[in-house]
């Protein structure tokens, strides 16, 4: 195993030698020149990135969850990304969660020491009854923490599928991982200071596999979020315009397509386009497995056989 200061997150990068005597536009150009290398680095990733979506859409769809478990900027941008998915496709908060060495104090200040615990991530990960049925994603720039080391360790002895997001492809949690996701952006700008550029790369991955897997699920129409749960002001707007852009109506006729079924803008959005009440449209939406496009071909295909009789 490589030693830290060989991994390719901690060397010095040649671009920014210089950027503490650079004027501030020139500082901040060279830093977005760097930021600009992450999308190419995940695109050399894009299929171990699919397969990951896949093992959590399938895991998901038959009742398990994704964990996300990291220290630091890895453990709070797992965070960050489990708690959006309620409020953006009406999850179940259990069934996306992030785990973070050190607990919640760690969210918002370093807990020092917290990532060389192994034992203390094996602990973590119990206490969310990890099993079979579920995914674990464990993140690090390094690819090296204890920590997290430890959890996928667990997770792999109960039956879950692990997957490993790091920025070095020769470390130990990409070779323990059943899905093994490694991008490597190069240097960072501030030689070691990883929340830069491997925190982005990490950002993209997560992003890619959470909404890839809610595409699979059936909550997202065309491009829409149909499963947006309205909980605020904002988010009842937002759903008014799904249903507006994806039933062709105005703004009056969606909102009470909406309010007549709970906004839920999937079940609205059927209603309109099948000419349906909300019980109706609910049923073929539970037929069609929540899938708003195969409900509308199931209806369509219904009313074709009922032409034909």
């Amino acid at each position: 195993m490589l030693k830290l200061n060989q991994l390719p997150t901690e060397q010095r990068n040649p671009n920014t030698a210089d950027i503490d005597r650079l004027s501030t536009l020139e500082m901040v150009r060279r830093i977005n020149d760097e930021d600009k290398k992450v999308a190419y680095a995940v695109e050399k990733q894009l299929e171990p990135i699919a397969r990951a979506v896949d093992a959590v859409a399938g895991a998901l769809e038959r009742g398990g969850r994704l964990l996300y478990c990291g220290c630091g900027t890895s453990g709070r941008l797992g965070i960050l990304d489990a708690v959006e998915c309620p409020p953006t496709y009406s999850t179940d908060p259990e069934m996306v969660q992030g785990i973070i060495a050190g607990g919640e104090p760690a969210v918002f200040q370093a807990v020092e020491g917290a990532e060389d615990d192994a034992e203390a991530g094996r602990a973590d990960l119990a206490a969310r009854n990890i099993g079979e049925k579920d995914v674990l994603v464990g993140i690090a720039a390094s690819g090296r923490t204890p920590y997290v080391l430890g959890a996928m360790r667990l997770a792999a002895e109960r039956g879950a599928v692990t997957v490993a997001v790091t920025c070095n492809a020769g470390s130990a949690m990409n070779a323990e991982a059943d899905i093994s996701i490694a991008v490597e952006p190069g240097p960072e700008v501030i030689t070691g200071s990883t929340r830069m550029k491997s925190g982005t790369a990490q950002k993209m991955v997560l992003n890619m596999i959470s909404t890839g897997a809610m595409i699979r699920l059936g909550k997202v129409y065309g491009n829409l979020m149909v499963d947006v749960k309205p909980s605020n002001e904002k988010l009842v707007r937002r759903a008014v315009s799904i249903v507006c852009d994806a039933a062709g109506v105005g703004e009056d006729e969606a909102r009470a397509a909406l309010e007549s079924c709970e906004y839920s803008a999937k079940t609205a959005i059927v209603m309109l386009l099948c000419s349906l009440n909300a019980p109706q449209a609910a049923a073929l939406l539970e037929q069609a497995g929540g899938r708003v496009a195969q409900a509308l071909n199931l209806h369509k295909e219904e009313s074709c056989h009922g032409q034909k009789a």
